[in-house]
């Protein structure tokens, strides 16, 4: 009797419910009770909103520079070619080296070039050839950070938190890509380029403070791999894809859309100056509203339960016909709504594609799959964007842009077809 009374009691339901509530909401957020991951990530939100001061700024002076669209797809390309020629082997590095060692010296590397790039263009020596200088060294820097940052998640917070800190990870990047362009686009407008780039050296500060205040005793650490021939040990990574249908649709999707849909440092820029005739500012608001949608599909994720190929073949195709209707749009206003729905879609392919993988990959080849997902997502941008640049200067902006997500549909489609064909569609986790 005590228990069906009190199972009754409208009072004892509600205070039940109000529990349950506020667990509900946290669970959104369960990998930052890794004291690691907390560290990181919080120091990660400072970082990643100067990271995104310095792109805007970056396609802003190039364009001031030179008013061309090939140029800032040249420079593009030069920054992500050392990732399409590196990314595999900083994949190798990733297995062998101790991760948080190797982030702390390229998260410091990444700090004394964002210092040059500032200083000179504070005191005004700042050339078109410095930027493609320093665009090939930061495109180095990220070779081995990239693929060893993103393997160094689950050292963190271990298997069964990992895709709630990806999503979390993903959080925090898209809510600097609001901040942070919106940040330069006024600093830019009001006082000048130089200070957006020396801010953003200055985030790089807390990122440093964070991996030195880590406790290391804490880490998932993998025990190391093998020695061996980097150049075999790349290839034992590839024909682990190659056999595994799930890993390897993943990786024809984020091929297609990583070259032809992924280059928001070239497409924005020529939609805000081309097409939309913004100012910086302008530019700034495009890219936020970008990360808005992107934010609200990385939380929305945080709070899922299971990652599967149907979810990130979906936000794929999303993704590229948004991409279409953005690029065939004049009008500003429907831009930022199209740009926003566009970042949702696009942020539940990336982070499906990263958690998925990660969870197939085995723990000895995670470093070299993530550096596959590295060069098809991020290296291949020196051919995408070059191509948009080339593509604009001689068809338009518009023209150029609508071929791309034309691309991007056919990729993601067949991907869909091969996918079936292998009987993987299914596959979740």
């Amino acid at each position: 009797m005590t228990t069906d009374s009190q199972s009754s009691d409208p009072l004892s339901g509600s205070a039940s419910s109000a529990k349950l509530v506020p667990r509900r909401l946290t669970q959104g957020f369960r990998a930052l009770h890794n004291y690691n991951f907390r560290l990181f990530w919080w120091s990660q939100i400072v970082s990643l909103s100067g990271t995104w001061m310095q792109t805007t700024a970056q396609s802003w002076l190039v364009l001031q520079i030179t008013g061309s669209g090939l140029s800032l797809g040249l420079v593009t390309a030069v920054q992500f070619l050392p990732v399409t020629l590196l990314a595999l082997y900083g994949g190798v590095l990733a297995d062998r080296l101790r991760k948080q060692r190797a982030i702390l010296f390229t998260q410091a590397a990444s700090m004394i070039q964002a210092f040059i790039f500032g200083g000179l263009v504070a005191t005004d020596h700042i050339a078109l050839w410095h930027i493609y200088v320093l665009a090939a060294i930061q495109g180095i820097i990220t070779a081995v950070d990239n693929p060893t940052r993103q393997a160094f998640v689950v050292e963190m917070v271990g298997r069964d938190d990992l895709p709630n800190a990806l999503a979390l990870n993903s959080t925090a990047f898209n809510a600097a890509r609001i901040v942070g362009p919106s940040i330069a686009g006024i600093i830019i407008d009001q006082v000048g380029i130089a200070l957006t780039l020396i801010i953003n050296a200055v985030t790089f500060i807390p990122v440093l403070i964070a991996l030195l205040r880590m406790d290391t005793l804490a880490l998932h650490t993998p025990p190391p791999p093998r020695k061996g021939n980097p150049t075999k040990q790349v290839m034992e990574g590839l024909a682990y894809a190659w056999r595994t249908p799930a890993i390897l649709t993943i990786f024809i999707a984020v091929a297609v859309i990583g070259t032809f849909g992924y280059n928001f440092s070239v497409t924005l820029p020529l939609l805000a100056d081309f097409v939309l005739h913004k100012t910086a500012a302008g530019l700034g608001t495009l890219m936020s509203f970008l990360g808005i949608g992107s934010l609200i599909a990385a939380m929305a994720t945080a709070y899922a339960k299971t990652v599967s190929l149907k979810r990130l073949l979906w936000g794929a195709f999303g993704f590229s016909v948004l991409f279409a209707m953005v690029a065939l749009s004049r009008v500003y206003v429907l831009s930022l709504g199209l740009l926003a729905v566009m970042g949702f879609c696009g942020i539940i392919f990336a982070i499906t594609s990263n958690t998925l993988l990660q969870l197939l990959a085995p723990d000895e080849l995670r470093g070299r799959l993530m550096s596959v997902h590295v060069l098809l997502f991020v290296g291949s941008t020196p051919l995408g964007g070059f191509l948009i640049g080339l593509f604009s200067d001689l068809f338009g902006v518009s023209t150029a842009l609508f071929i791309c997500a034309l691309i991007c549909i056919a990729g993601v489609l067949a991907a869909t077809v091969y996918v079936r064909s292998h009987g993987a569609l299914d596959t979740q986790r």
